[in-house]
């Protein structure tokens, strides 16, 4: 069984090139690096190392594991007694966790349209003509409606909402969509166990609930400083999405676990729920909006602020109706053994 996804089975000369002319708005060292197998770009886990990114990881294309790095088998505490009631441990012990592969960084645009180039999909959001984005709101709008900061944008979807960069988080996808990209490579979305255990990567100690931070205070990921929802001092370097891998990785080798962008799980959400976080884009969608069930979103987000939602841990969940799309909502895939 060849280890190529299906749509990029592309022989060097003449496929590479109808490859790169579909994909000419990517940073096309990175991308003829990842085809023809030249020396792959430095470790990411800083602001030089990200800006150079392209997007595409090396072996892309010709490796199926490319990107991934394999998280070994073994048991972790799921949830936190720490955090809001809704991530109380299921169960008490410790939970099994199979061995699987894991996307180092969340899916990025320059893979998604690697997916799109190759297979013609459309995503949820073109389908419906809208997308949930954020902006900041005045004083009136937040007098006026829940959750001002959210809005249905006519044409929002995954090229344009956010500033293009082949080397950013894709956003603006469904569940739907993420799951087409991921079973394209022969891959699928992580369970919320899987997707904890990795973003914990063996620790257990009373700092998974905190603010990241280095030992002078400095943010060491993407999330919000200053008053939400109407100042982002920025101070983690970025104000709004950051490109993949500008902070430094877990002990697993996992980027942006936290922050940046929430990431979409396979499971549905169940058990209590905490009706507060900056989750709930369905209040912007509207009537016209046809609800869908809710599924599990983990990580938090560059929206979530220590006044407000504080869910950049790893055990923080929220819930995102599977069939709406929002600007702060990405994912990465998983590769079982």
């Amino acid at each position: 069984m060849s280890l190529v996804p299906r749509g990029l089975r592309l022989t060097l000369g003449a496929g590479v090139a109808v490859l790169l002319a579909v994909l000419g708005w990517l940073l096309l060292p990175g991308v003829s690096a990842a085809l023809t197998g030249t020396p792959p770009a430095p470790a990411l886990g800083n602001e030089q190392s990200c800006a150079a990114y392209s997007g595409l990881p090396f072996g892309w294309g010709k490796d199926a594991h490319a990107g991934m790095v394999r998280i070994a088998a073994g048991r972790f505490v799921f949830g936190s007694e720490r955090g809001y009631a809704d991530e109380r441990p299921a169960q008490p012990g410790l939970v099994r966790v199979k061995s699987f592969w894991i996307d180092r960084t969340e899916v990025t645009q320059a893979q998604f349209a690697a997916f799109v180039a190759a297979t013609g999909y459309v995503t949820d959001a073109e389908k419906q003509g809208a997308g949930v984005v954020f902006h900041t709101p005045t004083a009136e709008e937040l007098m006026q409606r829940p959750y001002a900061w959210w809005t249905l944008q006519k044409g929002a979807q995954w090229r344009g909402a956010q500033p293009a960069g082949g080397h950013l988080p894709v956003t603006l996808v469904t569940q739907a969509d993420a799951l087409a990209y991921a079973r394209w490579l022969g891959r699928d979305l992580p369970t919320e166990a899987e997707w904890e255990y990795a973003g914990k990567a063996g620790r257990s100690d009373d700092q998974l609930d905190t603010a990241p931070t280095d030992a002078q205070g400095k943010p060491t990921a993407n999330y919000w400083q200053g008053s939400f929802p109407l100042l982002d001092a920025g101070a983690d370097g970025h104000a709004g999405l950051a490109p993949v891998g500008c902070y430094a990785a877990n002990a697993f080798g996992l980027y942006d676990m936290i922050g940046n962008a929430w990431e979409w799980t396979a499971d549905p959400y169940t058990g209590p729920r905490q009706p507060h976080a900056n989750g709930d884009t369905a209040v912007a969608a509207g009537a016209a909006h046809a609800s869908d069930a809710a599924m599990v979103i983990k990580g938090g987000s560059f929206l979530c602020a220590p006044d407000y939602c504080v869910r950049y841990r790893a055990s923080a969940r929220e819930s995102q109706e599977r069939n709406l799309a929002a600007a702060h909502i990405g994912f990465r895939t998983v590769r079982r053994e």
